[in-house]
């Protein structure tokens, strides 16, 4: 499929460099970037005969004579170069997308994607199926492209993806055999225009699925149910029918699998994560033994509502992946002791005020980036103290001189990373570096 083809790659990062590697073998690469990059992996694309450009105006090098462009997810749909490709009529696709046509015949792919919660249950799915001595790989959104393990896998492996509504909206052939949708909610709305485009968008999870295939679906998210009536999947649900909590325990299909004092994480809405991961290894035929080893010693994600410590009776949690106020509103009803609240980041019009019924325990919130002054505004209509700091570091000190025993301190921004960070991933280690600290 991809041939003799002149192909741009808008974007390095991981998956552009990936993709560029996986395609430039058979076909003629230029692959763009803003930023400088690796000096190694510039060489191991130069030995490949693929062409680096750095440049701010990419539209200017895309003409008629380029076949395909690849882009990268987080490049909206409406920047100058991906306008210019829909007129030029160049198909415009992203690397997971083209990973999907080198893959080999017969394997089982699980596909999991989710306003939040994805990535603990894939990661939940794939510890479980790894421990089943499944042959499973791991990629997508969780930081692994595609493009990087498809030579890996083999005919008979399970190939296990969190896909993000960014990478599901330049998939076309791309299918999954089992689809996951935790829950959807408005977020990334600057990105897709409505919330409606980003339902739609998320819908695609389910693309080209027969009645052969395995939906499993939100059963109380009445948004998921909506995009979901349709579809001709096979379809299971978890929170109703399917699985469900009763007596302090999860039971799949009226079968007892575990009970929740068994669980290490707490919560709700890693309870909904865990009913959704074990609908998925039920098609594995279910171990208990294997899913209690895992699930009493699986802890959660890092940047995911993450314990980092207690130091002096104050407890210190890690959620810079709340990018959004759903996050952070599944984040502030896992305590019931005093919080102090970092929000902020990137202004998106995120709508601070979603969080008003959730903030009984809040007694201070601490204000960061691009949207400290709306959220300082927002403190000071619900009477919260609010202190105001363009800063993590800034913020961090005075933190120190108002926390007290008992108190848990809590990142949760509700706001992207990018205008202080690349990713979250980084402003989460800062916050972690500053403990220690």
């Amino acid at each position: 499929m991809y041939k003799e083809k002149k192909i741009l790659i808008f974007g390095m990062a991981r998956s552009g460099y990936e993709c560029a590697k996986l395609l430039a073998k058979e076909n003629q690469i230029i692959i763009t970037d803003q930023k400088d990059q690796d000096s190694v992996k510039l060489k191991e694309l130069e030995n490949q005969k693929a062409i680096f450009l750095k440049t701010d105006n990419p539209e200017e090098i895309l003409d008629s004579s380029f076949d395909m462009v690849v882009k990268n997810p987080g490049i909206p749909m409406t920047h100058p170069l991906i306008q210019k490709a829909n007129e030029l009529k160049i198909p415009i696709e992203n690397e997971m997308e083209v990973a999907y046509h080198y893959l080999p015949k017969n394997i089982k792919i699980i596909g999991v994607t989710g306003s939040n919660g994805k990535t603990t249950t894939t990661t939940i799915i794939y510890e479980m199926l790894k421990k089943m001595n499944i042959p499973v790989h791991l990629g997508g959104n969780i930081g692994i492209p595609l493009s990087a393990v498809v030579k890996e896998i083999k005919e008979g492996d399970t190939l296990l993806l969190e896909i993000s509504d960014h990478q599901l909206l330049n998939l076309f052939d791309f299918k999954t055999d089992i689809s996951v949708i935790t829950n959807l909610s408005p977020t990334h709305l600057d990105f897709h225009g409505s919330y409606e485009n980003y339902k739609n968008v998320k819908k695609k999870i389910f693309n080209h699925h027969t009645t052969n295939d395995l939906a499993i679906i939100n059963g109380e998210n009445l948004d998921v149910l909506k995009i979901t009536k349709d579809i001709p999947s096979k379809k299971e649900y978890f929170k109703t029918k399917d699985a469900v909590i009763k007596d302090e325990a999860i039971y799949i299909q009226n079968e007892k699998v575990i009970e929740l004092k068994d669980i290490l994480l707490k919560g709700m809405h890693n309870y909904e994560n865990i009913m959704a991961c074990l609908l998925v290894i039920k098609e594995y035929k279910i171990n208990q033994d294997v899913i209690r080893d895992v699930l009493k010693s699986f802890g959660g994600v890092e940047h995911r509502l993450e314990f980092v410590k207690e130091k002096n009776g104050i407890s210190y949690y890690n959620d810079s992946k709340s990018t959004n106020p759903v996050s952070t509103i599944t984040a502030l009803n896992s305590f019931h002791t005093p919080v102090l609240l970092i929000l902020g980041g990137m202004e998106r019009q995120q709508d601070f005020y979603d969080l008003k019924n959730h903030l009984s325990y809040v007694k201070h919130i601490y204000a960061i980036g691009e949207t400290r002054n709306r959220i300082e505004k927002f403190a000071q209509d619900l009477h919260i103290p609010c202190t105001k700091k363009e800063f993590l570091k800034d913020i961090m000190k005075e933190i120190q001189k108002d926390a007290t025993k008992g108190d848990t301190i809590l990142l949760s921004p509700a706001s992207a990373s990018w205008d202080q960070y690349d990713k979250f991933e980084i402003r989460g280690e800062e916050f972690k570096k500053l403990i220690e600290r």
